[in-house]
């Protein structure tokens, strides 16, 4: 964690920004997430690190940080978005519709059809954006535990 705080806190400073106490609580309550968090989560659990927190500043923060390329908003299933620190260079998200744990994938394979949709359109195309939405393992697990569970309650009422 301590290296990918440095990371960021060099794309700060590179690009002529500071740290702030405020900004540095919330790169940390970023950065001690499981799951990615809405911007009142952020100032909830950031007034812990830096209690004058405002939401009006996670916000403008937020906003540089995505301007930076160390956050990114994650979109969850139920309409609402998150923030989630970035992995350096592109990737996308596996969020689970469930507990909203978010995955990193690095890498991307989309040249051919984004190729195709240029073609088709006549756009110039010169950025995407792809998030994918299923169940994680661990909440297939609890499926199938708690199907178990049903189906052993049905063979004891027969």
């Amino acid at each position: 964690m301590a290296d990918r705080y440095e990371a960021i806190a060099e794309q700060f400073r590179v690009h002529g920004y500071k740290l702030t106490q405020p900004r540095r609580a919330i790169v940390q309550t970023l950065l001690g997430a499981a799951k990615p968090l809405s911007p009142a989560e952020i100032q909830q659990r950031g007034q812990k690190l830096y209690h004058e927190l405002g939401l009006v500043t996670v916000y403008r923060t937020l906003e540089l940080m995505e301007l930076l390329g160390t956050v990114r908003a994650v979109h969850l299933a139920d309409g609402c978005h998150g923030f989630a620190i970035a992995s350096p260079g592109h990737t996308h998200h596996v969020v689970c519709e469930r507990c909203h744990c978010v995955v990193e994938i690095a890498g991307c394979d989309l040249g051919d059809f984004l190729d195709t949709v240029a073609e088709r359109t006549g756009y110039a195309i010169t950025g995407h954006w792809l998030e994918v939405s299923g169940l994680c393992a661990a909440c297939q697990a609890q499926d199938a535990a708690e199907h178990t569970h049903d189906d052993s309650i049905d063979a004891t009422a027969r």
